[in-house]
């Protein structure tokens, strides 16, 4: 099986024909034809069907929907019924979502996040940004290449090889490492960036909290304290710069 370096090239851009309809799914087709390829020659006859196949509905989480699309070209190359990749696609779509939100968007970016504040706050350079992009992106470039290896490698018994690897327990340590991050840096971020504004300063900070406690009640948990804190942060920092 050729077409595992454009493949993984493709699934970069997973999500840029999201639809309602499919989700991910034709950004999956689009990203499962170059691993697809040899089947026109060895199996011209099953060629089309995996290509429809490839590109039906799907949703997890981009990073991690490598081993979904490995799993299922490795399965077409096996000979396994269609029936079966569909239904392998469809199971995975949750764990993949569930497993790859908890480990980035509550574990590595908040955890990261919370670094950076902590650096700013003590004194660090503006590097500290580039250090977080940077960071941020080999962690999730090095996630989705395991993925798509994985994927391919292990087919129909995909399941078995993500739950002996190490990514749910990293999710659980990621999370963990999070809450230490934030809880840390919001603080200090928050006292570095109000010390020249002196008893005005705090009252905002209040105003801004209480803003944040309403949005939190009624808008539940599509808006979280975590999000609101780095969202405040973010803007107030964007102010002192205009400002300064």
């Amino acid at each position: 099986m050729n077409g595992a370096g454009r493949a993984f090239l493709r699934l970069l851009s997973v999500q840029g024909s999201w639809n309602y309809e499919r989700m991910q799914g034709i950004g999956m087709g689009f990203a499962a034809e170059p691993l697809l390829d040899d089947l026109r020659t060895t199996e011209p006859g099953r060629y089309p069907e995996a290509v429809v196949r490839s590109a039906e509905f799907f949703n997890a989480n981009p990073y991690l929907a490598g081993l979904a699309l490995g799993a299922s070209a490795r399965a077409e190359y096996d000979a396994v019924p269609g029936e079966q990749i569909v239904r392998l696609r469809a199971a995975l779509a949750g764990p993949l979502g569930a497993l790859g939100d908890s480990l980035f968007w509550a574990g590595i970016l908040p955890a990261l996040s919370g670094l950076a504040l902590a650096a700013l706050a003590l004194g660090a350079g503006w590097w500290v940004v580039a250090l977080f992009v940077l960071a941020f992106n080999a962690v999730r470039l090095a996630t989705a290449s395991w993925a798509l290896s994985t994927g391919l490698a292990s087919g129909m018994r995909v399941g078995g090889a993500l739950g002996a690897s190490k990514l749910p327990r990293a999710a659980t340590r990621s999370g963990a490492a999070a809450a230490f991050a934030v809880g840390v840096g919001t603080p200090m971020a928050a006292a570095w960036l109000l010390h020249p504004f002196g008893a005005r300063g705090v009252a905002s900070a209040v105003l801004i909290a209480g803003a944040g406690l309403g949005l939190a009640r009624w808008s539940g948990a599509r808006f979280t304290a975590t999000r609101f804190g780095l969202l405040a942060l973010g803007i107030t920092l964007l102010l002192r710069l205009v400002t300064a």
